[in-house]
């Protein structure tokens, strides 16, 4: 065992063809992105696994791992966050994240446990749909775009949602979690 997951051998993204430890919560990464693929019409190069994210709160730092970012037409459009468990407590540190993984809001904001997915509009927050059929095919998350504004986030937005992140994400994790850390 590394840290407190189970390892069960290897396994090769199904994304990159990286190979990384076969876990349990992999298993459910790696059924999501072949989802993404293979049901929702992305192209692998539109997904981004494995996206580390440095925040700062106040004078303490920590990293954490985005699961997948999601671009379409060169902007990251789709944030998926994925943790075994409850979604509804994943969603306000998911949305913090989706306000600081880009220069500007990503507009859809999912998280999942790997057995369901609640999806979120990134501006309002607000529940838009839920299980993975909710997920927005690739195609109509293209036509979406036009009527979508890439507002970008402002300094002083991004600072208080970075606090939220570390207090959800990094302050409360557990210390052998290889997935996020303390920096200072």
């Amino acid at each position: 065992m590394a840290g407190h997951h189970l390892i069960l051998g290897e396994l090769e993204d199904y994304v990159t063809g990286k190979v990384l430890a076969d876990t349990h919560d992999e298993r459910y990464r790696q059924k999501i992105a072949r989802f993404l693929v293979e049901e929702k019409g992305y192209a692998k190069a539109d997904i981004a696994p494995r996206k580390s994210l440095v925040v700062t709160a106040g004078d303490r730092k920590g990293k954490l791992t985005v699961d997948f970012t999601i671009a379409v037409d060169g902007r990251t459009t789709m944030v998926i966050k994925y943790a075994p468990g409850s979604l509804v407590t994943r969603h306000r540190p998911t949305l913090a994240i989706s306000r600081l993984v880009a220069p500007h809001q990503v507009p859809v904001v999912v998280v999942t446990n790997g057995e369901s997915a609640d999806i979120l509009d990134g501006v309002s927050g607000a529940l838009t749909a839920t299980g993975f059929d909710g997920i927005p095919s690739r195609k109509i998350l293209a036509q979406q775009l036009d009527g979508i504004e890439f507002e970008p986030v402002s300094d002083h937005r991004r600072e208080m949602e970075a606090r939220i992140v570390y207090a959800f994400e990094i302050e409360g994790s557990c210390p052998c979690d290889d997935s996020t850390c303390r920096i200072a």
